[in-house]
């Protein structure tokens, strides 16, 4: 087991690097809307969700509100109880407590690479999973607790044009989610469908919970016709 675990270790190092330039650029904005870094390292580790800690920190910036904040971040969650009922197989026979620290250490991308490895062979399961998630969620602990060190101490970030930064983050995690044509549809709906509630001048979070929900139900009426059509 720990030999697969290593294997699923280094193999997520390319992905794992890749997230920790994002998750040092979250940090560095994250500190200077006024978290401190032990909050920020502290969110990764418990949450351990980029794009909706992206959401949910921009949120509580613009509005305040705690609440705004943790319904737009836990909407973009939402795909993870797919994600997680697709590992079923994967973490048959692992103990509860196994099976919460490898639900908890599932991201995108050891998800991603799990599921690309195991359809190479059977064989790689649970380890590899937590092997893999073990990485990415120390890496990107520590990338984002490293940022907002460095965001603390730095004067404002728009004098050197990386008040982008958070956009640019969200724009990177985004195109790591995306999984082909198949896509389009529930996308440009969860887009549509945000930027009209946002445009009729309703709280952002809100529109972030349609476009989520909607986007969602477009995706499994998609899966449904695929299903019915064989």
């Amino acid at each position: 087991m720990l030999q697969v675990m290593k294997h699923g270790a280094l193999a997520i190092l390319p992905l794992a690097l890749g997230a920790a330039v994002y998750g040092f650029a979250f940090g560095l904005l994250a500190a200077q809307i006024g978290f401190p870094w032990w909050g920020v390292g502290l969110m990764s580790a418990s949450v351990h969700a980029g794009s909706s800690q992206i959401v949910a920190v921009e949120q509580f910036a613009t509005t305040g509100t705690v609440l705004g904040a943790v319904l737009a971040g836990a909407a973009l969650n939402l795909r993870y109880i797919g994600i997680i009922a697709s590992l079923s197989d994967v973490l048959d026979g692992l103990s509860l407590r196994a099976k919460l620290l490898a639900i908890h250490i599932t991201g995108d991308e050891n998800w991603a690479l799990t599921m690309t490895e195991r359809a190479k062979s059977p064989e790689v399961g649970a380890a590899f999973l937590i092997g893999s998630g073990l990485v990415m969620i120390s890496v990107w602990t520590a990338s984002t607790a490293a940022g907002a060190v460095l965001g603390a101490v730095l004067p404002d970030l728009e004098r050197f044009g990386l008040g982008f930064a958070f956009t640019a983050a969200f724009i990177a995690m985004a195109r790591g989610l995306w999984r082909g044509h198949s896509q389009v549809l529930p996308w440009a709906v969860a887009a549509g469908v945000t930027v009209t509630v946002v445009s009729l001048g309703l709280p952002k979070a809100y529109g972030i919970i349609a476009g989520a929900l909607l986007g969602l139900a477009a995706s499994a009426l998609l899966r449904h016709k695929k299903a019915v059509l064989g």
